[in-house]
């Protein structure tokens, strides 16, 4: 048996219940991992509320660290005794130990503590792709990064500024805009004393920026794109004001003809090639000390309601952890 959070319906965070479940034993292709640490993520939110669905009922978390305690027939990736981290589907990483795919797990460098693994995995792989596959950046650009003094922030404005891009952040508080700054953002935004769009224009000009990188949604979308060059991409990778409501293709040419994606990382890691690429990456920067995880909360797992309470408050910075 192994402890874990469980969801019997959708809603607040008083529908995680903190239960007994059975383990088993690994099959083909699978393995059995003993957590040392999760990840807490705004897209476990999602999945609680039901704006992203899944059957029910249901596990939650998406990231996690530990080693690895038996496998499955045809393993060949891991094996007993590693230590190993992973970010992505199949939810259920609220827990003390559960199986997965062995293809999800990457072996873990001795330098990479398990709390860091688990604070890094899925907002780091995040990053990787944001900057190098999404729009790929080449030094010397200027962004806008929504939401810079959170876990994807704090990682983006230290990779940001370690291959020379200039990285305009909005925060919702002068605390958080010390925080932006310090782990390299190069303007800061409080979105809540100043109208980010006009900063932005003051910032480039007024030729505005190449590329928007918005995890934000609802409450800041029309604004990004107006902070838009011609020609300029709209990264939304997430929506923590809500989902971004219906609009005309029309908005993007009369901007400039613009282009917008909505990436997410497991369209980005489906081969296990590029998943081994993209950990290596954030490996070496973590390793070279270029990018440092700042993991600033920690819950016990049996405290993941209001690890989850505090996240949707905007109480978070950094990364968040919980300890099973």
């Amino acid at each position: 048996m192994s402890k874990a959070i469980r969801i019997q319906q959708t809603g607040g965070p008083e529908v995680m219940e903190f239960v007994d479940v059975p383990l088993g034993q690994p099959g083909p292709g699978e393995a059995l991992v003993r957590h040392a640490a999760c990840g807490l993520n705004f897209i476990d939110v999602y999945f609680r509320t039901g704006l992203y669905p899944q059957p029910l009922p249901a596990g939650l978390g998406m990231e996690a660290s530990g080693v690895v305690e038996a496998v499955g027939e045809g393993v060949t990736y891991v094996k007993p005794g590693d230590r190993v981290a992973y970010a992505g589907r199949p939810n259920g990483a609220y827990a003390q130990a559960r199986i997965m795919p062995a293809d999800n797990l990457v072996r873990l460098p001795d330098s990479i503590d398990f709390e860091t693994a688990a604070g890094m995995m899925l907002q780091g792989l995040t990053v990787q792709y944001l900057f190098h596959r999404t729009f790929p950046l080449k030094g010397g650009e200027t962004i806008l990064f929504h939401a810079a003094a959170g876990g994807v922030g704090l990682i983006a404005s230290q990779w940001a500024r370690a291959i020379g891009v200039n990285m305009i952040g909005t925060v919702g508080s002068d605390e958080k805009a010390e925080l932006a700054k310090a782990h390299g953002c190069t303007h800061v935004i409080n979105y809540n004393k100043e109208n980010f769009v006009e900063r932005v224009k003051e910032i480039t000009e007024g030729k505005g920026v190449p590329v928007v990188y918005d995890s934000i949604g609802k409450d800041t979308f029309t604004g990004s794109l107006d902070c838009l060059s011609p020609l300029g991409m709209m990264v939304s990778f997430g929506s923590a004001s809500g989902p971004v409501p219906a609009f005309g293709l029309q908005e993007l040419a009369s901007r400039g003809s613009l282009f917008i994606t909505r990436p997410s990382l497991m369209s980005y890691t489906a081969k296990r090639a590029d998943l081994e690429q993209m950990a290596a990456h954030l490996f070496s920067m973590v390793e070279s000390g270029k990018v440092k995880i700042d993991i600033r909360q920690r819950y016990a797992l049996s405290d993941a309601a209001q690890a989850h309470r505090d996240l949707e408050a905007r109480k978070t910075t950094g990364s968040t952890i919980l300890i099973p």
